[in-house]
């Protein structure tokens, strides 16, 4: 069978177009990872990107270890996500002068089937070859973002603030209220910095919103 790949089964919460639209997101499941400072330069958000694929590609390779998960189908490990905000003030995606005090929840998107059980196995297989690793940062939590508002950024992350200040135009005009009071800043990563120019990114921008 030919592995599932949510970003092309729900496009509409991974490949939104580059005008900015109101969008209620279901409940997903996701592993976590909290942590703060730059993350360019922190090594806790290294190790926390470190964990997080690294559970998820032992998850995905359950397959071939003879102990399938019930329920387990094959499907593409989904991208990075991140929610971002800061402890002194309120943080829309638009300050960018000091990452230091950014505060952060990493995470990755999992299939149905991810139980707790399915991923302690998982910590085993990745202790095994990483032991460095503390994973007791890891969690598994079922998240509902609600009613928000997104956008597709092309090109740097530090270009973000210009498509920011759009996706809010559009939200004062189409009657709604960003509603930052418990959730936050959310972006999901559908390249690699690693391996693509800065003005080929392509990122997820979502705020959440209320009438």
């Amino acid at each position: 069978m030919t592995a599932v790949d949510y970003k092309k089964l729900e496009k509409q919460y991974y490949i939104p177009k580059t005008k900015p639209e109101i969008i209620q997101i279901p409940k997903m499941k996701f592993l976590m990872v909290d942590g703060k400072g730059n993350p360019n330069t922190s090594k806790e958000y290294s190790e926390a990107l470190e964990i997080l694929y690294g559970l998820s590609y032992a998850i995905k390779m359950t397959k071939m270890s003879g102990n399938t998960p019930e329920g387990y189908f094959d499907y593409v490990v989904l991208p990075l996500e991140g929610l971002w905000w800061t402890e002194n003030e309120e943080f829309k995606g638009e300050g960018f002068l000091n990452k230091d005090n950014f505060l952060w929840t990493s995470m990755i998107r999992q299939p149905d089937f991810v139980t707790s059980e399915v991923l302690e196995k998982a910590k085993e297989v990745l202790l095994k070859k990483k032991p460095q690793l503390d994973i007791s940062k890891v969690r598994l939590v079922e998240f509902e973002e609600g009613l928000c508002a997104q956008i597709l950024h092309l090109g740097p992350y530090d270009d973000e603030p210009a498509t920011i200040a759009q996706l809010v135009d559009f939200v004062n005009e189409s009657g709604y209220v960003e509603d930052f009071e418990i959730r936050k800043h959310h972006e999901i990563y559908l390249g690699d910095p690693r391996k693509t120019k800065p003005e080929n990114l392509k990122t997820v921008i979502r705020h959440p919103v209320k009438k």
